[in-house]
């Protein structure tokens, strides 16, 4: 189970009858915060920090612990900041400052001095909250009473997004083949991923994946294909195309496992061994956590991985999209997102179908793929581009909704929404913002939980939504793009 670490901050002025009290209260509130994160991570208290060399120690264990993926800082009392700069500058994780009291109300007959010296966050809190921007430190602050259920919340997500930082450092991405050539927005500088990010992103031939192919067994391949008569509508007599992709899911299950695989790209390209490109394959890996990018898009897969990590325990989908095409009636504008293949069931409105098509690019045999119209509901779509100087994160509100007619002559899943505030707007912000055809689509995360991942990774990000207005968007990205050559 991976930790917050919960730090409270003090000063040795008190006296110990104070400093004991104040440990008694964090150990408390931590007790409480720890069983309303259950399932997510475990918040754990460390210390009452009263000097500068107690704060940098405990800044350093959390910085050097792997199962550490972030701390909550909060000021009993008052604190005086100057002895939290070393500590401050060695932390590493991601900090949310929590700004709350132990006590929810005053006790308006009885308050006095003691009791106002014993419980200042208002007061010490503004003292550490500037040390932290002197520093430039990029931190989350959360202000309420500690038991109130939208401060909870706020927590909550701080975890969830934190669980995706985490991820990130040291995630392995698979590239079977390379970028689909020429194509520029799904390319990217891998090694600055990895200095940014964690992400360690490797090609590997697809050759390595036909080795495995070739020794998957006929007993494997039944239990899949009952693995896909549980879940899904048999809707071919093709049976042996779908067999065939059982055996491609059984051995990027072997080579996930095998390389410590998080996320994965393939190619229609580079096919060399396969009979199909990968269908059921790919879209049923899809649904076990694992990110997913078309075409060589190893910055969709990687980002796929990291949402669906910050989604985990929430109501929802997570998964890879594609823009594809419009219904551009005014007023009623929609977009219809889809794949030639690789859309995850988790978007399924319905039972999907296993159906086998001709697939017109990648000169192999008809694949299995399934077949599905897409849920509706509140959503975002991420895009992550690298800018040459720096990667940004374009995110998108959109609102998806049902097909307002069937399709029975398109043999995809498929999703359709609409961009907020309205498609001239959206569908325009996005383009100026660079905004990929690829992108991350969910109906769990909000455009807050990407707000909180970039400002822990430190990544640029622009956000679309119902208050976009096309000129300060423009003036924003102008702004930003000026940032960057300062820098």
């Amino acid at each position: 189970m991976k930790k917050i670490y919960f730090i409270t901050g003090s000063q040795d002025l008190y006296g110990e009858d104070v400093l004991i009290q104040v440990e008694k209260d964090s150990r408390e509130m931590a007790q409480y915060l720890n069983e309303k994160m259950a399932g997510l991570c475990e918040v754990v208290f460390t210390l009452v920090v009263k000097t500068s060399g107690e704060a940098e120690d405990v800044c350093l264990k959390a910085t050097s612990d792997k199962d550490c993926i972030g701390v909550i800082t909060w000021m009993h009392t008052f604190s005086p900041a100057k002895m939290w700069i070393r500590g401050l500058q060695a932390l590493k994780k991601p900090m949310l400052h929590l700004h709350t009291q132990y006590n929810e109300k005053l006790p308006y007959d009885s308050i006095d001095m003691d009791f106002m010296n014993l419980n200042q966050s208002a007061h010490g809190d503004r003292e550490f909250g500037f040390i932290c921007t002197r520093l430039g430190l990029k931190r989350e602050v959360v202000a309420g009473y500690y038991r109130h259920e939208n401060v909870i919340e706020q927590i909550r997500r701080f975890a969830h997004a934190a669980l995706g930082a985490d991820l990130c450092r040291g995630m392995r991405v698979a590239m079977f083949g390379n970028n689909m050539r020429d194509v520029a927005v799904t390319d990217g500088d891998r090694v600055e991923s990895e200095i940014k990010y964690g992400w360690n992103v490797n090609y590997y031939g697809i050759g390595d994946l036909v080795k495995i192919i070739d020794t998957v067994t006929d007993a494997e391949v039944d239990a899949k294909m009952a693995e896909y008569a549980g879940k899904y509508d048999m809707d071919t007599d093709n049976i042996e195309a779908v067999r065939e992709q059982a055996k491609y899911e059984v051995a990027i299950d072997r080579f996930i496992a095998k390389e410590n695989i998080q996320a994965f790209t393939d190619t229609f390209q580079d096919l060399h061994g396969l009979r199909q490109l990968p269908g059921i394959a790919a879209q049923n890996v899809m649904t076990k956590g694992i990110g997913f990018g078309p075409e060589g898009d190893y910055k969709t897969a990687a980002l796929g991985a990291v949402m669906q990590k910050m989604s985990e325990g929430r109501s929802g989908a997570t998964g890879f999209m594609e823009d594809y095409t419009y219904d551009l009636t005014a007023g009623e504008e929609l977009e219809l997102g889809s794949h030639m293949l690789e859309v995850s069931p988790v978007f399924a409105a319905s039972k999907p179908k296993i159906q086998v098509h001709h697939l017109g690019i990648g000169n192999r045999e008809d694949p299995a793929r399934l077949v599905f119209d897409g849920v509706s509901g509140e959503g975002i779509a991420v895009s992550m581009i690298d800018m040459g100087d720096r990667f940004r994160l374009v995110c998108a509100a959109i609102e998806l909704v049902p097909q307002p007619q069937p399709m029975p002559k398109l043999p995809v899943a498929r999703l359709m929404w609409k961009i907020k505030p309205s498609l001239p707007v959206g569908a325009a912000a996005w383009i100026y913002a660079g905004g990929a055809h690829h992108a991350v689509v969910s109906t769990a995360l909000t455009a807050d939980d990407i707000r909180l991942f970039a400002k822990m990774t430190d990544t640029e990000l622009v956000v679309i939504d119902e208050k976009t207005d096309l000129n300060s968007f423009e003036q924003q990205l102008e702004m930003l793009d000026l940032m960057a050559k300062l820098k």
